[in-house]
């Protein structure tokens, strides 16, 4: 419709400017020439263009106006098709199950594949770096290449199975589809949505599976017990939000509840009890133990681990690959050498379970090849369960994790290794072994500060509001207040949510207070309903204020709504205990306080030994089982150095005292992913190492550190 506007359009341009030329009558002969008289003119001897242009002139004007009106509702029908379908889309692709939902495939670049070819490992930051560039154009570019995956899918598209299949679009191929023992009298009963994939050199190594709906349970427990499955890897939460549904939608179904809470239940004639649970930050431990029940009595039970991954968020890629890296080792221990395949799924079994599998596939690669070749593996897997690896997001964050493997490493260690390591790490050493305190160090500090994640922080307003203007929190985990009415930027303080070991958010990191900023500190307290605080300054340290101090010495004082009264300040060892009862004018309810003031960090350099810190750690550890674990608030006077190494050290002796592991490097490394600077000097890196080993010391006669 368009070509033809155009045409019609120059055709009336070239009308309106040479009229004479559309009309016989002007064409100019010799016979004309000399039958002119000299007094006439020419628009007196022939008035007919210029009542031609008359005439069609309005006739030309009132049909581009109908072209043009065609045109623009036309184009607006389409667009609004086009809004109508984006708005049932979820950001990974899938359609809400409600209207029959499709996961979106990504068409193919039109120009047609390009080759890409494996990266050495020693060129793999380089590439990494070139293709984030330009908001990660090449990383798209890359994923559009890939061959979608071929295959039938007959059984798949059986009417009977059609229910069994969360989306009708991802189904398993016939040649690589896990099949089931058929159940006498019941058709189509050997069909589930899972599929075989390979793993970096193990046939069959895993199955890709879909989430279990409430019709698929039995099935799924049946097929765990058939393939002899000893591990299971669930990579969705049970309801998640889309980015519309956070604001005006109820989370989605994800996948149905596949075991029982506690106790156990039957599915199918497969009995499922429960055994233990693990919470941690980044994911759940649960063990099942699995039994079916025949007529001619019972099989020998099975223990069954499934390793539940909760830090993915509801839309898009973990914003670190560190917890994957964990996960991932974890699942890789837990597995038992001579089981069956790891049974891997998210929803649909492609996108999450595909990026999980690739990772763990091209980390195998790097060790054997001293290379990575992410396309190849993806279109390889492809062709056993379409779509793996369902976005550009997705594939980039493979690359992302590599990345992370390759320039890190392993740095866990076992408690009984940790004497050799110290001596490794104080030996004198070359800068090329990479191995040394200083070295080991030196990585952490090159982790990016992103100051782009900054905004809040840096809004003049807010400036004033900070002790050291290069340690502000990150917009996207900084704490936020509730907004005083009328009053702009009063939701904001320094102050950042940090992870602990076995929960998000479960400190809060902030600075000393100033002046202006100690009513912020306690409407902090109160909206946050922290019970614990921790304090690891003096209020002044070489004759310079590092902390206002915010409590009363006696009696009640107010800041704003907030009052806070002071009932008991004993001093036990290097810490003052203090108690306060904090209430809010606007509320009826009083709250009791503890704070904890060590007195054991010198102004100058760290604690000369590590039993205070231990003994600190301990103190505010039973604070919180009795006030349940709301945020414990810990600050020093910028609220990163000392503040860091206690949150490191909290989440490591807890995780050496659950697992009988440890990672300091890595410990650290996400510390400073969360907020700035923390633990800021070399002296406090390695203040984090000793006081892990005297905790050892103090505690390895009686402890049992697994």
């Amino acid at each position: 419709m368009m070509e033809q506007f155009y045409s019609f359009l120059l055709l009336c341009i070239i009308f309106l400017k040479f009229p004479e030329t559309w009309t016989e009558s002007n064409v100019t002969t010799p016979s004309n020439v000399e039958n002119m008289s000299s007094t006439e003119s020419p628009e007196s001897r022939n008035p007919g263009p210029r009542l031609l242009v008359e005439i069609l002139v309005p006739l030309l004007v009132f049909i581009l106006l109908i072209l043009l009106a065609g045109y623009y509702f036309r184009f607006r029908k389409q667009r609004k098709a086009v809004v109508n379908a984006g708005d049932k889309k979820m950001p990974n692709g899938i359609l809400e199950e409600q209207e029959q939902q499709r996961v979106m495939l990504l068409s193919r670049s039109p120009m047609g594949p390009k080759k890409y070819f494996p990266i050495p490992l020693e060129n793999l930051e380089e590439e990494v770096r070139i293709r984030s560039a330009d908001d990660g154009k090449l990383f798209r570019e890359e994923y559009n290449s890939l061959p979608p995956g071929q295959g039938s899918f007959e059984a798949a598209n059986k009417e009977e199975n059609r229910e069994k299949n969360r989306y009708p679009n991802i189904l398993p191929n016939d040649h690589s589809r896990v099949i089931l023992i058929p159940i006498e009298g019941v058709p189509c009963s050997d069909f589930i949505n899972a599929s075989y994939i390979d793993g970096y050199k193990e046939k069959n190594k895993f199955i890709a599976a879909q989430g279990p709906k409430q019709e698929t349970v039995n099935d799924f427990w049946r097929m765990v017990w058939e393939q002899r499955s000893a591990t299971i890897v669930m990579l969705t939460n049970l309801k998640e939000r889309t980015e519309r549904a956070a604001t005006n939608r109820s989370p989605l179904d994800k996948c149905y509840q596949y075991w029982p809470d506690q106790g156990c239940w039957t599915y199918g004639n497969i009995r499922v009890s429960v055994e233990d649970v693990i919470v941690l930050v980044d994911y759940t431990i649960r063990k099942f133990c699995i039994q079916p029940q025949v007529h001619d009595g019972c099989k020998s039970p099975r223990l069954i681990t499934q390793l539940h991954f909760t830090s993915w968020p509801d839309f898009g890629v973990p914003f670190t690959p560190i917890g994957m890296l964990k996960f991932l080792k974890k699942v890789k221990a837990l597995n038992p050498s001579h089981s069956g395949p790891i049974v891997v799924h998210c929803s649909a079994g492609v996108g999450r379970t595909g990026t999980f599998i690739l990772i763990d596939a091209i980390i195998d690669m790097m060790h054997a090849e001293q290379k990575v070749d992410v396309f190849d593996f993806v279109s390889r897997i492809r062709n056993q369960r379409p779509q793996m690896v369902q976005t550009d997001m997705q594939y980039s964050f493979i690359y992302q994790a590599l990345l992370e493997y390759y320039l890190y490493g392993d740095t866990e260690l076992d408690v009984a290794s940790l004497e050799k390591h110290l001596q490794t790490l104080h030996n004198t050493t070359t800068h090329f072994d990479k191995i040394g305190l200083e070295e080991e160090f030196k990585k952490l500090t090159n982790v990016r500060i992103m100051k782009e994640n900054m905004r809040t922080g840096n809004l003049p307003a807010n400036m004033k509001k900070a002790r050291v203007i290069q340690i502000i929190p990150y917009d996207f985990n900084r704490v936020i207040l509730s907004m005083k009415r009328g009053q702009e930027y009063t939701d904001y303080i320094n102050a950042s949510f940090i992870d602990g070991y076995r929960q998000k958010d479960y400190f809060i990191a902030t600075q000393g207070p100033l002046p202006h900023t100690i009513e912020d500190f306690w409407r902090m307290v109160w909206e946050w309903k922290s019970h614990t605080i921790v304090i690891l300054t003096e209020l002044q340290e070489r004759e310079q204020e590092k902390c206002c101090q915010y409590w009363p010495s006696e009696g009640t004082i107010t800041y704003g709504e907030i009052n806070i009264e002071i009932k008991n300040d004993n001093l036990l060892d290097a810490i003052s205990i203090r108690d306060f009862v904090v209430t809010c004018n606007q509320e009826k309810e009083a709250r009791l306080v503890r704070q904890f003031h060590f007195h054991g960090w010198p102004e100058i350099g760290i604690p000369a030994e590590g039993k205070g810190m231990i003994d600190l750690i301990a103190a505010v550890q039973k604070q919180q089982q009795q006030t349940g674990n709301h945020p414990i608030i810990v600050h020093c006077s910028a609220g990163a150095g000392r503040t860091g190494t206690f949150i490191a050290l909290s989440n490591i002796l807890e995780r050496v005292k659950a697992e009988g592991l440890l990672d300091v490097f890595q410990t650290v490394k996400s510390l400073r992913m969360q907020r700035p600077h923390m633990v800021q000097t070399l002296e406090q890196y390695e203040f984090c190492y000793r006081v892990v080993q005297d905790f050892i010391d103090i505690f390895s006669d009686y402890a049992n550190f697994k």
